[in-house]
C-alpha cells in the first residue's frame, strides 16, 4: 500500500503503462509466432505476409520501448533467415 500521494499516483500510472506494454509485446509475440508457425508448414505466400506483419510489431515493440531493439532486430533477422531457406526450397 502507497503511504503517499505521488507513490499512489506512481502505483497507477505503472498499471496503466503495464497494460500497454503487455499489449504490444504480446502482439509482437504472436505475430512472430505465426509466422514461425506457417514457415515450419511451408505455406510461403502466407509467411510472407506473416514475416511482414511480424517485422512491423516488433519495430512497433521496439520503438515504444517495451522490447530492446537488438532482440527485434534479432527476432527478425532469424524469422528472415527461415523464411529465405524455405524460399529457396520450395
Amino acid at each position: 500500500m502507497p503511504n503517499t500521494a505521488s507513490a499512489a499516483k506512481r502505483v497507477r500510472s505503472s498499471r496503466r503503462k503495464e497494460k500497454i506494454n503487455r499489449m504490444h509485446r504480446g502482439r509482437a509475440r504472436t505475430a512472430d509466432k505465426r509466422a514461425r508457425r506457417l514457415i515450419a508448414q511451408g505455406q510461403l505466400e502466407e509467411a510472407r505476409e506473416a514475416v511482414q506483419q511480424a517485422q512491423a510489431a516488433l519495430d512497433k515493440a521496439a520503438s515504444k520501448g517495451v522490447i530492446h531493439p537488438n532482440k527485434a532486430a534479432r527476432r527478425k533477422s532469424r524469422l528472415m533467415e527461415q523464411l529465405h531457406q524455405i524460399e529457396e526450397g520450395a
